[in-house]
């Protein structure tokens, strides 16, 4: 019974800096609508793909301007198509794409970028690209384990956004080993939930014929992340979106889709709670997309 309890005692000891850091760092979110994903395109699709995209979830975009957004010399047109179901930030670089930019799949803004990086830090993730200042205010770039890259920022004038009709997913495809690590690391930064956990989805979800694999469900002050625990054999376009956007009528967003220049490359099908298909924009692009069932 001692050596139990001083087992016990141990785990308890270990499991502390975890809830001392959950229960005293501050919640940095500023709100799903200021959450954007990234999109990096060829000069000579921004234009296709803004248009597509806007149409297809009935949004509109800021217009285009030519910056210099990385702590590096680049070039690159930016713009912000903000919709209903969710935001893109939409990069086409005049010059190389300087490392590690690009492999962020998002950025979140905060309300204080340096504390933000230390409370990330201190929940397990890495900095790859410490704090620089960009045309509107300052970034940096992190990564959470399974190699997820992040993009936070800052922006010197406070933005005022409409809050979303629909908070999409970040869609993040993670190995066992590291699901686990990232999903806790995680939670623990952005003051997230599990919202649901399913050790045991329909492979036929993502593409596959028979099996399963696990799917994890988080909702946070940064939005809706969805974490798909694969062994990694998968088919195209499984595991190149990024993100997963919720509508109000499905039939009609896929039909506003094509319209616009956009291909249907997963049809619709039956996803537990939801209907879902997979959209390729101009530029090459891919999206889920869903309704409720």
């Amino acid at each position: 019974m001692r050596l139990r309890s001083l087992f016990l005692g141990i785990a308890l000891v270990a499991a502390a800096p975890a809830a001392v850091l959950a229960a005293t760092t501050p919640d940095f979110s500023a709100g799903p609508q200021y959450d954007t994903t990234h999109v990096y395109l060829a000069p000579q699709d921004v234009d296709a793909f803004v248009r597509s995209f806007a149409a297809t979830f009935e949004g509109q975009s800021t217009k285009q301007g030519i910056a210099t957004v990385t702590p590096t010399p680049s070039s690159t047109s930016t713009q912000l198509v903000q919709s209903p179901s969710g935001a893109v930030s939409v990069f086409g670089f005049r010059t190389p794409v300087p490392y590690p930019f690009g492999l962020e799949r998002t950025g979140y803004l905060v309300t204080d970028l340096d504390a933000a990086i230390k409370a990330a830090e201190q929940a397990g993730a890495a900095t790859v690209v410490t704090a620089f200042d960009d045309p509107i205010g300052r970034d940096a770039v992190i990564s959470w384990p399974g190699g997820v890259n992040m993009q936070l920022y800052w922006h010197t004038k406070t933005p005022s956004y409409e809050p979303l009709r629909h908070v999409p997913e970040n869609r993040i495809y993670l190995p066992a080993a590291s699901a686990a690590k990232f999903v806790q690391a995680f939670t623990r930064f952005a003051h997230g939930k599990v919202v649901s956990d399913d050790a045991k989805a329909s492979l036929t979800e993502l593409g596959g014929t028979s099996g399963t694999y696990r799917r994890i469900r988080i909702e946070s002050g940064y939005g809706k992340a969805t974490v798909l625990v694969t062994d990694g054999h998968l088919v195209w376009p499984y595991g190149r979106e990024v993100t997963g956007y919720e509508v109000d009528d499905l039939a009609a967003a896929l039909a506003r889709a094509t319209q616009s220049g956009a291909q249907v490359v997963v049809p619709v099908h039956d996803e537990g709670d939801r209907h879902a298909a997979m959209l390729q924009f101009p530029g090459g692009y891919v999206a889920e997309i869903h309704a409720a069932r």
